[in-house]
Order: structure tokens, then C-alpha cells, then sequence
């Protein structure tokens, strides 16, 4: 089954977190995900407001935590820690 990759981000340190995302995008381009949302418009509706929101779709559960258990995708991570504060969630989804 299909899984989305879920970020919510508060932004501290633009520059680092802009290293994060060069080297984040192709290790998970590498893992089968392809990105629904980077950014834009959101209305928070409930729970604490992150200004970045990002969705990534993935093949499965699996391939999502294997991306981010990767060296290529813990190296951009290096550049997030202390550039952001961060929630990540995998959530398998029905196949639409």
C-alpha cells in the first residue's frame, strides 16, 4: 500500500534548512517519493501551526522509512537539526 510522508516545519535558519532541501529532494526521489506539497497555502485548522508543510508520496510504509534511515537523507538531515523545528509522520493510505 502507498504511504505519505508528512512534514510540518518551523523554519530557524534558512540557509542551513536550503542545504537540507538540495540534498533531501533526490534521496527521496531515489526511495520511489514524488512530492504532493512543498510549502503553500494551508489553513491550520486544530494543533500547533508549522508555516512549511511538505507531503510526499511513497510506494509503501517501507520505502518511506528506508528513505529516511538513508546515508544520503541523514546527511541533508544534518543541515535540518538546528535549522528547524520538526514533525515527521508516515501514514499508509488506501491507493487512490
Amino acid at each position: 500500500m502507498p504511504a505519505l510522508w508528512i512534514a510540518h516545519v518551523t523554519v530557524t535558519d534558512a540557509d542551513a534548512y536550503g542545504a537540507y532541501a538540495k540534498l533531501a529532494g533526490p534521496a527521496i526521489a531515489a526511495h520511489g517519493g514524488t512530492f504532493l506539497a512543498r510549502g503553500g497555502r494551508f489553513v491550520q485548522l486544530e494543533g500547533k501551526e508549522r508555516p512549511r508543510n511538505v507531503v510526499a508520496r511513497f510506494p509503501s510504509v517501507e520505502a518511506a522509512v528506508a528513505c529516511y534511515e538513508s546515508d544520503a537523507y541523514q546527511a541533508a538531515l544534518d543541515h535540518a537539526r538546528g535549522a528547524s523545528e520538526r514533525e515527521l509522520m508516515v501514514v499508509e493510505i488506501d491507493d487512490i
